[in-house]
């Protein structure tokens, strides 16, 4: 017994057992029992650095100290990373979605493309407003202002509806400061920066192929009617977005709604200055007077801090809102955010543990005899948990924390990195079927059966996530 205990916790094939039986239990617990991917991750990672035989005060300290302990470096190490942007990008967010910025780019896209290109439209809308809002609210605030294009344009919904989810999709998966990119760059080390760069360079030509090559092609032959519950008579002019009950019904902060320009420039904002920080570290000297200032203001959780309060004042104060009414959205739009935070820390506690038990050398090991390259193993991993259990930002936290150590010491430029995060994240969303929480809300909102979706939306994003991966593969083994 002593013999096998040894065998597992030292030996790389033992070791590697530990790793894909404590994933195995990771994905029992939350496909089969339900479990809350928080309390699995928890659990999980408890139980691996147990079975490994960790001194339990390197687990979680002790009585009287516990800074040091795995759980908390693991929690905190990354929500000190991610927190503050998350919430500030969801608040961001909210007060587009209110202002009815929405509303604004839709009717400037379909004036500037007319109805023969209403579906192209449609996709850069939700990559336009995909950037700071969340792939499910923006689901809800686009999905009515898609029943009036596919209405008016008299033809199936499956064609407005597929570019749009592209572009949400794209944005939710690639680029800060949603979770899984944001999660990325504290657990592989990489700057936004870097993550923004090559999640537009690996990500629009995965948007192009799924939402406007894909989406053309299949919109063309699942037919699929607006119901007429989908809409409700706003004026003598025609529909207008949502019903009443809807919860996709826009809702604004203010009567008049702002210029296209406005939102663009309030969107462009937190990506301009973090880039400005990324391009100055390249550029200027260290000790240079605007390299600091670059810096300050690129820093994500300053410029997105930037963003909120210029939005604050333009898009709420200067247009009649009061300081409570904003409080009161800021508020609403975080509600949501604390369980997300939690699985995010689980997940890099989870990968913590793998790290401090020697599977990632072991894994290095492994690969390096295979002949494996990183970013690929990568791309499986990460493709392997979120068809098992659903979840990209599961799917994306896990493998991030089993990537890490074979990232770390091994000399990748910054920008390897971020290809590698890019992996990991367009493994995330590959074939989303019945076990993704999106797959139902899609099903819903555009009207569509098991079969339609399946048919549509999963093989939309499967390509998204293939063509996606292959130009990160392709740029990694040019730099790398």
């Amino acid at each position: 017994m002593s013999a096998a205990v040894d065998w597992l916790r030292t030996s790389t094939p033992g070791l590697l057992l530990l790793c894909g039986l404590s994933i195995a239990v990771l994905l029992v617990a939350i496909i089969k029992v339900k479990l809350e991917p928080f309390i699995a991750l928890l659990l999980t990672g408890l139980g691996l650095a147990l079975a490994a035989g960790l001194p339990v005060n390197k687990i979680v300290g002790t009585a009287i100290k516990a800074g040091d302990s795995l759980l908390e470096t693991g929690f905190g190490g990354i929500l000190g990373h991610i927190a503050v942007i998350i919430g500030l990008g969801t608040v961001l967010g909210a007060i587009l979605e209110r202002s009815g910025g929405a509303d604004v780019l839709t009717s400037k896209l379909l004036n500037v493309f007319g109805q023969k290109g209403a579906p192209i439209a449609m996709g850069l809308l939700g990559l336009i407003f995909g950037i700071p809002v969340f792939f499910d609210i923006g689901i809800f605030v686009l999905a009515p202002l898609i029943y009036v294009a596919a209405k008016r344009g008299g033809r199936s919904l499956v064609l407005y509806a597929m570019p749009m989810l592209a572009g949400l999709s794209m944005t939710h998966a690639f680029l800060p400061p949603h979770p899984g990119p944001v999660a990325l760059g504290g657990l592989l080390e990489v700057s936004l920066g870097w993550l923004i760069l090559m999640g537009f360079v690996c990500g629009i030509p995965g948007f192009i192929a799924a939402g406007l090559v894909w989406g053309t092609y299949i919109g063309k032959r699942v037919i699929v009617e607006v119901p007429e519950e989908f809409l409700v008579r706003k004026d003598a002019e025609g529909e207008g977005p949502g019903t009443a009950t809807d919860p996709g019904a826009t809702r604004t902060i203010a009567k008049a709604p702002p210029s296209v320009g406005l939102i663009g420039a309030i969107i462009a904002i937190p990506l301009v200055l973090i880039l400005g920080a990324t391009f100055g570290t390249q550029l200027l000297d260290k000790s240079s007077k605007l390299l600091q200032v670059l810096t300050f203001l690129g820093t994500p959780a300053v410029a997105l801090l930037i963003a909120v309060l210029i939005a604050f004042y333009v898009l709420g104060i200067r247009r009649g809102s009061s300081v409570q009414e904003l409080s009161a959205l800021t508020a609403e739009s975080l509600r949501p955010v604390g369980m997300l935070l939690l699985v995010v820390g689980a997940g890099a506690f989870f990968g913590k543990v793998i790290s401090a038990t020697g599977i990632g050398t072991a894994l290095a090991n492994t690969m390096s005899a295979a002949g494996l390259p990183v970013i690929v193993l990568a791309y499986i991993i990460s493709c392997g948990l979120r068809i098992a259990q659903g979840s990209a930002t599961v799917a994306i936290v896990t493998t991030g924390g089993i990537v890490a150590p074979l990232v770390a010491g091994h000399g990748y430029s910054q920008m390897s990195i971020a290809l590698i995060a890019m992996a990991v994240a367009a493994g995330s969303i590959i074939l989303s079927h019945v076990n993704d929480g999106g797959f139902w809300i899609i099903a819903k909102y555009f009207n569509l059966t098991v079969k339609q979706t399946l048919q549509t939306w999963t093989v939309l994003e499967t390509v998204l996530s293939v063509v996606s991966f292959a130009v990160a593969a392709v740029l990694f083994a040019i730099v790398s």
